[in-house]
């Protein structure tokens, strides 16, 4: 159908969505085109998706079970909230005239009755007695869709998918009562979605509800610098032994404080929208220069993939809505959504830096995720700030050190470098055993000539959620930087050391952090009969970085440092001496050195890859000599 004839037919069909109210953000209307290179950067992106899930939907009317849903190239599971794509075909349907995305958008919503329940719920799986907080989620997703481009749909189906949407929003109405029900990413994000429905539904009592959660959400905010917490198990108020709450970034960045946002400026809620300024502010602190997020200390980063977390939306709209309070929200955006280009190959969002390098497929459920925001933009596009990179982000214009008391986790910054150095104890859920970088744990070191060089994964890579992440696509190797040793083949740690403490100091060229840390196994069992006590110090300076491990204690041969330097396998690695290593990067090299011989570990191939934050690195271990109790590394950029 050609795109004038199916505009016409549409606007035809979709006269009686006059009885929904249409509502847009807070935001006084730009005169004339603005942001044209960020908005053609969003649509292009956008479409770019739309096409790869198109490629992967699976299209057989005779058989309702699988007709329309998108089937994951990666897991042998069915992502079940693959029907929140509605929103972004349906946009990508009226904006570029094609019918294809409105087949499309029909066939993956029409799909979701296989995992509808008959109390109004979506499940996260097959199964109906799955987890069904996913509701609130799918609900804004068909309530943005049908308030924008409800007018492409017949009436009749426009009808029932209205009924659909009140059944959606009666369920979650009943479930999420308070703003804690479960982690904080849900009650907080009901403000948003609790007031769209009531505008959408002409529901008072969802507005309502809106304003209590608002009301409760700012208790979760904390005093110093704004984070918002609440993202751990069971007790979202649970502290951990330093007396550190819940705090994960991904999902405040990528869900939560976005939600806030939206609903703040829709509610005129000044002392909210403030407080959500104030602690978005705090979360840029941890972006990267090339958009990536700094989440290896956050409590649910076993769903870490450098660019945010894998289930969630995305971060641009908090950051667009809030730039022009910072401009360097605006800045903020377009990396963000720059480094989501780079990660996408045929149309999917990959979850991080080198799946396409290292043979990985990608999971499907990035990929419809992200698009939301990207719909939502485009849909308010005349409302939104004016977007440029004029600003630059604070991590990108730093230097010196700075410390954040309620992860105990510093950042630090001299010359090029970029790293940060964790002590956060607050553990996502003890049962299941996640643990993100802590124990005083390198758990970044980016510069800004060749990237990203260290990242943390999870110590041990575990399934918190297991439809929600991907299996481990070979040996698990932690990416994290670390001290280890063995013993009776049990593996200690620097990582399992959640009572480890940090000093740092700033001396005009210099800047060091000292960790004091034991090593320990998974139980938390100080290793015996050789040194568990030592201390790390990292040492930057604008020419170099050096990490120096020490102990007063005998050392078993076993006992090393590994350093992972993040690498895609073909960039070429040289053995130029006993103690110095090269890794050729496009933009420079990389050179490692260290007093005592360095080696590559042994693996099946010639990088290790770990899902978190998916990146390929090349392990290089420096063992502790047998008359000597310090090894010292440094590295350079040439």
């Amino acid at each position: 159908m050609k795109r004038r004839n199916f505009i016409q037919l549409s606007a035809l069909s979709g006269m009686g969505l006059s009885l929904v109210p249409m509502m847009s953000l807070s935001l006084d209307k730009v005169d004339g085109e603005h942001s044209t290179e960020f908005k053609k950067l969003t649509f292009d992106l956008l479409k770019d998706w739309c096409d790869g899930m198109i490629k992967v939907q699976v299209i057989n009317p005779a058989d309702p079970t699988v007709h329309g849903m998108l089937k994951c190239p990666a897991c042998d599971v069915v992502h079940t909230r693959c029907f929140d794509a509605v929103y972004p075909f349906l946009y990508m349907a009226k904006a570029t005239g094609e019918k294809k995305y409105l087949d499309a958008g029909i066939a993956v919503f029409e799909w979701s009755e296989n995992v509808t329940r008959a109390d109004g719920a979506w499940t996260n799986e097959l199964k109906p007695n799955s987890w069904d907080g996913i509701t609130a989620f799918g609900a804004v997703f068909l309530a943005e869709a049908l308030k924008y481009h409800g007018d492409l749909l017949d009436e009749q189906r426009r009808a029932r998918w209205m009924d659909r949407l009140r059944r959606a929003a009666e369920f979650t109405y009943q479930k999420f009562t308070a703003v804690d029900i479960s982690n904080i990413n849900y009650g907080a994000s009901c403000t948003y979605v609790f007031h769209l429905l009531g505008r959408v539904l002409n529901e008072p009592k969802y507005i309502e509800r809106s304003k209590k959660l608002a009301a409760e959400v700012k208790a979760y905010f904390t005093n110093t610098n704004a984070f918002l917490y609440g993202e751990i198990q069971p007790d979202r108020q649970r502290l951990s032994s330093k007396g550190l709450p819940g705090i994960d970034l991904g999902y405040n960045v990528e869900e939560t404080l976005n939600s806030l946002v939206m609903y703040a400026l829709q509610e005129n809620d000044e002392e909210l929208l403030q407080l959500v300024t104030k602690s978005m502010n705090t979360h840029l602190e941890f972006m990267l220069p090339d958009g990536g997020w700094d989440n290896g200390w956050g409590t649910r980063m076993f769903k870490w993939t450098y660019w945010g977390s894998r289930t969630c939306d995305g971060s641009q709209q908090g950051l667009v809505l809030l730039s022009d309070r910072n401009p360097a929200f605006g800045t903020a955006a377009v990396k963000y959504t720059e480094l989501l280009k780079r990660c996408t190959a045929d149309g999917l969002l990959h979850g991080g830096l080198h799946y396409v390098s290292h043979g990985v497929k990608p999971c499907i459920h990035h990929t419809f995720e992200h698009a939301k925001p990207l719909a939502g933009l485009l849909d308010h596009w005349d409302h939104l700030p004016e977007i440029n990179t004029q600003t630059p982000l604070p991590r990108t214009a730093a230097d010196g050190v700075k410390y954040f008391k309620e992860i105990d986790t510093s950042l630090f910054a001299r010359g090029d470098w970029r790293g940060t150095v964790a002590g956060y104890d607050a553990i996502y859920s003890i049962q299941k055993g996640l643990q993100q970088a802590t124990g005083g744990s390198l758990s970044l070191l980016y510069h800004n000539k060749v990237g990203l060089l260290c990242a943390a994964s999870m110590a041990v890579y575990k399934l918190g959620e297991v439809y929600n992440q991907q299996e481990a696509p070979g040996e698990d190797i932690a990416l994290t930087p670390r001290l280890e040793t063995y013993k009776d083949d049990v593996w200690y740690t620097n990582l399992f050391d959640l009572a480890a403490t940090i000093d740092a100091a700033d001396n005009d060229d210099e800047i060091t952090l000292v960790a004091s840390t034991q090593l320990k196994n998974e139980a938390r069992e100080v290793v015996g009969s050789t040194a568990s006590d030592f201390s790390i110090s990292y040492t930057c300076s604008a020419k170099e970085m050096q990490i120096t491990a020490k102990t007063s204690q005998d050392i078993n041969e076993q006992t090393a440092f590994v350093l992972p330097i993040i690498s895609p396998t073909g960039e070429k690695v040289s053995q130029v001496s006993e103690y110095e290593i090269t890794i050729q990067k496009p933009e420079g090299m990389v050179r490692v050195m260290a007093n005592v011989p360095l080696k590559v570990k042994e693996m099946p191939k010639s990088r290790t890859f770990n899902m978190v934050p998916g990146a390929e690195a090349l392990p290089i271990l420096a063992f502790f000599k047998d008359d000597e109790k310090q090894l010292e590394i440094r590295i350079e950029i040439v």
